[in-house]
């Protein structure tokens, strides 16, 4: 399993054997022609197994596909996992939605990427799905695979692809994570537990006081 340095000096050695590939086999085509991220405006980060990730979606929303609806999500978020929505007929219109029901139905798009684990949503002045959280989405295609959602050909690619960009830990990151977030949360409620009835004897403890004519 290769790791985080590993990953990158893998991709320093792609892009270079991609500049000479591109040296060799479009020696005349203008620089001002082709969009490069470093020189470019207008650009965002986006996971390298998104496609498979939106595979996995339609797959379960066949009629109903958002997996592009995820992709248009992430062409707006500024480099920040955060999305404010402040005008949801234009996320539906990017996404491709027209007519009178276009927002309704973009709104139907967040509510299946909300229950796949793809994001997490806050109302906000533009409704249900003003602020919307980007979350990862090799951990929700592995929480899906985990509920029988994903097809073996589909999750036999993305562990392939995974692999291919040095994210094949992270499963094992988020559930280590979360093992850590429910043990303080457990060592938190056995604290008030404790701290809960020494809280209750004080109140009687004043009113004895007064009983005795304590000052």
């Amino acid at each position: 399993m290769a790791n985080s340095k590993q990953s990158q000096n893998r991709r320093l050695k792609m892009a270079e054997r991609a500049q000479q590939q591109l040296a060799l086999h479009f020696p005349n085509v203008l620089d001002a022609l082709v969009w490069r991220r470093k020189t470019n405006d207008g650009f965002t980060t986006v996971p390298r197994t998104l496609p498979i990730a939106m595979q996995a979606i339609d797959a379960t929303s066949k009629g109903a596909p958002a997996g592009h609806s995820l992709f248009c999500l992430w062409a707006r978020a500024p480099d920040n996992p955060l999305v404010a929505v402040e005008n949801p007929a234009t996320f539906a219109a990017e996404t491709g939605f027209t007519g009178e029901r276009s927002v309704d139905t973009w709104r139907k798009r967040m509510r299946t990427l909300r229950d796949l684990g793809f994001i997490q949503t806050k109302p906000g002045a533009s409704g249900e799905f003003h602020y919307i959280l980007l979350l990862n989405p090799n951990v929700a295609v592995e929480q899906m695979r985990r509920r029988g959602l994903v097809q073996d050909a589909v999750y036999g690619r993305f562990q392939e692809r995974l692999a291919d960009v040095g994210a094949a830990g992270e499963w094992a990151t988020y559930e280590e994570a979360q093992k850590a977030a429910e043990e303080k949360a457990a060592a938190e409620a056995a604290a008030d537990a404790k701290a809960t009835p020494a809280k209750r004897a004080q109140p009687a403890k004043a009113v004895d006081k007064v009983k005795r004519g304590a000052p």
